[in-house]
């Protein structure tokens, strides 16, 4: 009984996190790059309904959970200086790479050290309002235990200085 027991033990925390941590650095957790995201019309891509793993300022013009929403970042003055300081904290920020910077448009790949996880993030200019919405979302998975959340948060923060 006890040997059984040790060998559980050793496959729970040996090999499957071992196996993890392999498949992350080989690049199977990553998923692949979405096709349907960008700003149509000012608005981005809305949040999944039924899943955990992202949020969006623009997800009370969508079916959503209360999970979904974040508020958009404020700014006074000029949009577009607003917006290019946003792009220069984002690509500052640790795991992001920029895919593509648009003087109102901003998408921005995250990816997690380890397990290689990648989520991906929007930003889109809406000047006449005085906001920049936002989207952060995980492309593999239902929950995200508050990544994407605490991230746009910590942009909004780095932000607001």
């Amino acid at each position: 009984m006890l040997k059984t027991l040790g060998t559980i033990a050793i496959v729970l925390f040996m090999i499957l996190p071992g196996a993890a941590l392999i498949a992350g650095q080989l690049s199977l957790l990553s998923g692949k790059r979405p096709t349907d995201i960008g700003a149509k019309n000012g608005i981005l891509k809305p949040p999944r309904e039924n899943s955990w793993n992202d949020v969006s300022s623009q997800a009370a013009q969508h079916p959503h959970t209360d999970y979904h929403v974040i508020a958009p970042l404020k700014f006074s003055g000029d949009g577009k200086a607003a917006f290019s300081r946003l792009t220069s904290i984002v690509r500052g920020m640790n795991g992001a790479t920029v895919i593509t910077a648009q003087p109102d448009y901003l998408y921005a790949e995250f990816q997690t050290k380890w397990l290689k996880f990648i989520d991906d993030v929007e930003f889109v200019l809406d000047e006449p309002a005085g906001v920049i919405h936002m989207r952060s979302a995980s492309r593999l998975g239902r929950r995200d235990f508050g990544v994407n959340r605490a991230r746009l948060e910590t942009v909004r923060t780095l932000f607001s200085r």
